[in-house]
């Protein structure tokens, strides 16, 4: 069962890939520094240091399906 506290919804638009909101700072519509080929490869096992550009705050990424990126941190916070 994958974590679900450790997941960020993403969107691709037009070849670049960001997420609505920094699960960090809430910063929103942020351009994440990563290729949508990159998904691919995250998702057949390569694991990728993600850095947030608008806080500089890190995570790895584990595993992506089409719509959420999966990551060794908590990103969800009850």
């Amino acid at each position: 069962m994958i974590p679900f506290h450790k997941t960020w919804p993403y969107d691709i638009v037009m070849g670049d890939v960001y997420v609505q909101s920094c699960p960090f700072c809430d910063h929103e519509n942020v351009l994440l520094p990563l290729k949508p080929k990159e998904l691919k490869l995250i998702h057949e096992g390569m694991k990728k240091l993600l850095v947030f550009p608008c806080c500089h705050n890190k995570i790895t990424l584990v595993d992506c399906d089409a719509d959420y990126l999966l990551s060794d941190t908590t990103l969800r916070h009850h």
